[in-house]
């Protein structure tokens, strides 16, 4: 199993915070180190557990952390690791948990290839955990156990940080599943990023009359629609194109649902309906 002195999670949210209290329980590392802007949001972490001690964003020195885990918002991704290359511990292993990896990879790749002092070693990572609750009071040890993290390397990255980022996870309990950035952004466009829109949609043409009236169909499809505006925001812009490619597939068989109707077409429902169940029942729960 792979071993760190120090790690640093920057952004000890939902996932941030899970991700500490992964590591503490798996030993992989001697000591978790929280950072970020807020000292309220940093206290709760350490309260919960999910740190050993915690650092504002702004203080001058940082911990020269051998791993360093990036939770933020993936717009400030790029900015957060531009720092850590000249912060962190010599050939230093840094990740992220963005749930765009495209742009963000291309960046850092670009960005360490023109200046990297300490020989930083970055590999992009998804996990595919979450809720649509936040905060480190939310964060769970177990949150990625058995649940797959997507880990994106390219032709600069250095095979032996894929290994031991491989490692890193599964110490945390996930599967790992190797994808370029771009397949990755494409493949989540439709299983997640469409998903949010569709639940977001959904919720937002309910009459709030009729709010009393929902149960649960309308609450396990919505569910995800009460996750943070702002941070579902900067995704879809982030991974437009390929958003728009699942919005247009969407587009193109929702009319098939509206002829089949229109038309008072039983075969035809009864096979839309019979292709949806088969594939959510292939998923399991």
């Amino acid at each position: 199993m792979a071993h760190w002195q120090t790690a640093a999670i920057i952004g000890v949210g939902l996932i941030g915070g899970s991700i500490g209290l992964a590591l503490r329980r798996s030993g992989a590392v001697e000591q978790v180190i929280g950072v970020g802007r807020d000292p309220a949001k940093l206290k709760k972490a350490w309260e919960v557990g999910a740190i050993d001690e915690f650092a504002l964003e702004s203080s001058p020195e940082l911990p020269p952390a051998d791993l360093v885990v990036v939770c933020t918002p993936i717009e400030s991704v790029g900015s957060q690791i531009a720092r850590w290359t000249e912060t962190a511990a010599q050939g230093a292993l840094i990740t992220d948990a963005g749930s765009t990896k495209a742009k963000i990879v291309a960046a850092v790749d670009a960005q360490l290839l023109a200046h990297n002092p300490r020989q930083i070693r970055f590999v992009g990572s998804h996990p595919l955990a979450g809720s649509e609750k936040t905060g480190a009071e939310n964060a769970r040890e177990n949150l990625f156990d058995k649940r797959t993290v997507v880990v994106t390397p390219t032709a600069q990255t250095d095979p032996s940080a894929v290994e031991q980022i491989q490692l890193l996870w599964e110490a945390l309990g996930a599967r790992v599943q190797l994808m370029t950035p771009q397949a990755h952004d494409a493949a989540v466009a439709s299983t997640s990023h469409l998903p949010h829109l569709i639940a977001s949609l959904l919720a937002s043409i309910t009459p709030p009359e009729l709010l009393k009236l929902t149960a649960g169909g309308w609450l396990d499809t919505t569910r995800i629609a009460a996750g943070d505006v702002g941070l579902w925001q900067q995704i879809l812009l982030d991974n437009r194109e390929p958003v728009l490619t699942a919005l247009s597939r969407f587009e193109t068989d929702l009319a098939l649902w509206h002829r089949a109707l229109e038309q008072r077409d039983a075969v035809a429902l009864e096979k839309l309906l019979q292709q949806g169940k088969t594939i959510r029942d292939a998923v399991g729960n």
